[in-house]
């Protein structure tokens, strides 16, 4: 048998997230014999949440959606229909399967234990300060998409004009991704600093925008559109940027369908961006939205040996963006001159 040791990292990490669980169970009260004290526990709570909130479920529904043991579930589905809290009516296309419901006693109870899981919430939020309530709200948003990333495929974002305190937020989230993911040094900080410094005090509204992509209320991305120094009919894209946690929702797409229309609506006749030929996911999208890779150069840049690339868009050509909003999965993209 071969043992892998594991770093001290992941070691530290598996130590930090038990002891969340550990942590968080016994705030919920997941550990107590009741629920809230509601008569119920915490796994039969859910089960009658789940038969309250779904038209006449099967047991296979519910154990699927709960992840949890048929067997175990059919006790306690036993359990409540003797309670007379749940009623079954037989398929009619297949014998063994039965259709469930809650009866009036069934969802009086539901109701009571409803309201003291909603009471409970809000006794916990109010005992926050708002900056502590937003802090929380964002990082129970962050653990189901971290951990349920099916749930993304639900998310709705916006994307809004920048705003005091965007800028702080965009300089730190491309450090620390870039560092993270390709191992780039603080010069890449100091550079994005840079961009975005001149962007806020040289800002011309009607040629240059930032977007910033929202989901839940939480910055998940970034885009910027800027004027070339010296070329008044070219654009540039710089620092598109789409958080791990958002990556699926085909924000990358959206973000640079978002500038091409704007520099197509104010006049620009080109568009013209810079990046790195190891952010593959990236190009996909540059791709789509018809840029072409137009030079490619070997460099030696933020601690690695590198090969830049410079992308164009010609907006006079017909059919520029036709495939932007097809979307596609993106990591930070730099764009840096």
């Amino acid at each position: 048998m071969v043992t892998v040791a594991s770093s001290p990292s992941l070691t530290s990490h598996v130590a930090a997230f038990r002891r969340f669980n550990r942590v968080y169970t016994r705030f919920i009260g997941a550990l107590d014999e009741e629920l809230l004290n509601s008569g119920y526990s915490l796994a039969e709570a859910r089960v009658l949440y789940e038969l309250a909130t779904r038209h006449t479920p099967t047991a296979k529904e519910i154990a699927l959606a709960l992840g949890v043991d048929p067997a175990y579930l059919s006790r306690i589905l036993a359990r409540f229909e003797k309670s007379s809290l749940l009623k079954r009516t037989a398929s009619k296309k297949d014998a063994r399967s039965a259709y469930l419901a809650l009866t009036r006693k069934g969802k009086s109870r539901f109701e009571k234990l409803n309201a003291l899981s909603e009471e409970q919430a809000r006794s916990i939020l109010k005992a926050l300060p708002p900056t502590g309530e937003t802090n929380l709200i964002h990082s129970m948003s962050d653990l189901e998409q971290l951990l349920a990333p099916s749930t993304q495929q639900e998310a709705n974002y916006v994307l809004r004009p920048h705003r005091p305190g965007d800028m702080g937020w965009v300089v730190h989230r491309e450090a620390a991704l870039y560092a993270q993911e390709y191992g780039f040094d603080e010069t890449f900080e100091a550079l994005v600093a840079r961009i975005v410094a001149d962007f806020l005090t040289e800002f011309d509204p009607k040629r240059e925008r930032c977007w910033i992509a929202e989901v839940n209320g939480q910055n998940v991305g970034h885009i910027f559109l800027v004027k070339h120094p010296t070329e008044p009919s070219i654009a540039k894209l710089r620092l598109l940027l789409v958080e791990p946690s958002a990556r699926g929702l085909r924000l990358g797409s959206v973000l640079v369908d978002e500038c091409v229309n704007f520099a197509r609506a104010v006049g620009y006749k080109k568009i013209t961006l810079w990046t790195q030929s190891i952010l593959i996911a990236a190009h996909r999208i540059y791709e789509k939205a018809g840029f072409r890779l137009v030079e490619e150069q070997a460099n030696c840049k933020f601690s690695k040996d590198l090969v830049s690339q410079t992308w164009e868009l010609d907006l006079t050509e017909s059919g520029f963006g036709r495939a932007a909003s097809q979307g596609g999965r993106t990591g930070p993209t730099p764009t840096d001159v």
